[in-house]
């Protein structure tokens, strides 16, 4: 399994490291596995930032680390397709950056995607992701759905093609994220369940809890409480993402006598 979420059973060994790190929220130490190359390697320069800035959108926390290490990529990158990969990776951190209230950065987010898609060659392995992240500025920072939905479609259908399954897991939960918005009910049920299927397959724990917590949207009781409950994993994980805990309240006290 590939640290992108893609899987295969000839994945070099480092990436199969990286990818358990990250699926259990340990991110600097997925990083620091690839500091060694980042100097010199585009590929583990740009990896080495999805994950800080990932690190900042699951925790709030982190932003000198991923601003550095979003430099180096920008220094080492060569080729159009690495400039442009790494000028998303730029429009995606002060994406975060913004919706987390950090630092209103969206028009530097809105300029480096699309100089990212100025960038990137129409069949670059890298468009569904941009895709993907300029469907979030529309969804997110524009309040633009149609636009929203456009891209992610863009990025779904990119996904799919790449075989790509994380993103597809992501493409899912936001397209029926509008659905639910305008209504769609089984739209977004059938959306949000598919992503949690996803997530569930590659083992990608720390993406589990916001599944369970979307799909539990769109249930009657008692099938929302027992998604809900089982959301409460993420408290294993260290209490990531954050911005859950408001949808699950307090831990339940423990029993007398129990370790």
């Amino acid at each position: 399994m590939s640290g992108s979420g893609t899987t295969a059973d000839d994945d070099p060994p480092l990436q199969t490291a990286v990818w358990r790190l990250r699926s259990r929220a340990c991110w600097t130490d997925a990083a620091a596995l690839l500091e060694p190359h980042a100097g010199t390697d585009a590929a583990a320069a740009l990896q080495r930032t999805a994950l800080l800035t990932e690190r900042c959108l699951y925790t709030g926390q982190g932003w000198t680390e991923a601003e550095d290490a979003l430099r180096t990529a920008e220094a080492v990158a060569r080729s159009d397709d690495e400039r442009g990969s790494a000028a998303s990776e730029r429009g995606h951190l002060a994406y975060a950056s913004t919706l987390l209230a950090v630092r209103d950065r969206s028009d530097e987010a809105s300029v480096a995607l699309s100089r990212s898609a100025a960038l990137l060659a129409p069949a670059s392995p890298a468009r569904p992701l941009l895709d993907f992240r300029r469907g979030l500025i529309a969804q997110n920072l524009a309040d633009s759905p149609q636009s929203a939905r456009a891209a992610f479609r863009r990025a779904h259908a990119g996904a799919a093609a790449r075989e790509d399954a994380l993103l597809l897991s992501s493409t899912w939960r936001h397209l029926a994220a509008l659905d639910l918005r305008e209504g769609e009910l089984a739209g977004a049920r059938q959306g949000f369940a598919e992503s949690l299927r996803i997530r569930e397959e590659l083992g990608f724990l720390v993406g589990t809890a916001p599944a369970l917590i979307s799909l539990a949207q769109t249930a009657e009781e008692p099938e929302a409480a027992r998604l809900r409950a089982e959301a409460g994993l993420f408290r294993l994980l260290g209490g990531v993402p954050t911005w859950l805990a408001p949808y699950l309240g307090p831990p339940a006290p423990r029993a007398a006598g129990t370790d």
